[in-house]
């Protein structure tokens, strides 16, 4: 296993590039991060609603009905984009073990795709009230999504939402791990270890939405997709949960500093004998 990069250059103190105290360790675009955002900016292409220009009002209207799902799969490749990006300024590591995993990543995220704009393009027709089904070769009308197929789509696309995350969690342990060799210090480790825990939440709650479906089966599928519901009121929990323990720490910090900047008190000196 290689080492994190510039593993005896510690951080400057008062970086100018930070996020809630972490210092960048990173501020170059390395190789590994252009060719990760060459294949993410692909994957968003894969998202466009069409990539014919509407030549009707009809055609146009039709491509439009697709804006929705296209803007949320898009919000979900950012996030993914973006865990990605901190990772990288915060501790700039570009061993094998992490070249890996974000190989790995991208590969999750490419497979990912069209599972995600199926389910999210079916699921938005559904709550406009519009038809779902799809014209077939021979100019028959098949439902979207079938009797005993939502269970196998809700699967695939918690298995990847998972996996996901369990990557980012991994590539958080392997920073955690040369903690020493990144000079991380209290509050950064402090840090990462809040963040490791969110994508643990993410990954409880993609497992919680399998395990839903397929017990319940098909008539569950609708509440094992409300199951991703749960991600925003946890990770403020976890947010705020980690933003508790480092005003504890950082309360700790400057009463010892401030402990430290104290003199001693002059010790008392003996009184005079008395005079006769």
């Amino acid at each position: 296993m290689g080492r994190a990069t510039s593993p005896a250059a510690a951080p400057p103190a008062n970086g100018r590039d930070t996020d809630r105290g972490f210092r960048w360790r990173s501020h170059e675009i390395t190789r590994i991060e252009g060719f990760s955002d060459a294949v993410l900016a692909f994957a968003v292409t894969l998202l466009v609603v069409s990539l014919e220009v509407p030549e009707t009002f009809h055609e146009l209207r039709e491509s439009m009905q697709g804006f929705i799902a296209f803007a949320l799969g898009f919000a979900l490749l950012f996030w993914v984009w973006y865990n990605q990006y901190i990772f990288f300024r915060r501790y700039a590591m570009n061993d094998g073990w992490t070249l890996t995993l974000n190989g790995a990543l991208l590969f999750v995220v490419l497979f990912f795709v069209y599972p995600l704009k199926f389910l999210f393009v079916t699921i938005i027709k559904m709550i406009a009230g519009h038809d779902t089904r799809v014209p077939l070769p021979d100019g028959s009308l098949h439902a979207a999504i079938g009797p005993g197929e939502g269970v196998p789509l809700m699967v695939i696309y918690g298995a990847g939402y998972a996996a996901i995350f369990a990557i980012f969690w991994l590539m958080y342990r392997h920073a955690l791990k040369n903690r020493e060799s990144l000079h991380l210090d209290e509050v950064e480790v402090l840090l990462t270890r809040a963040t490791r825990r969110g994508h643990l939440i993410n990954i409880a709650i993609a497992a919680a939405s399998i395990l839903v479906v397929v017990i319940g089966g098909d008539r569950r599928s609708g509440i094992a997709g409300f199951t991703y519901a749960l991600v925003g009121p946890l990770m403020t929990l976890n947010g705020a949960l980690s933003g508790r323990s480092l005003r504890r720490l950082e309360a700790g910090r400057a009463a010892a500093a401030a402990a430290a900047a104290t003199p001693p008190a002059a010790s008392a000196l003996p009184a005079p004998p008395a005079s006769p």
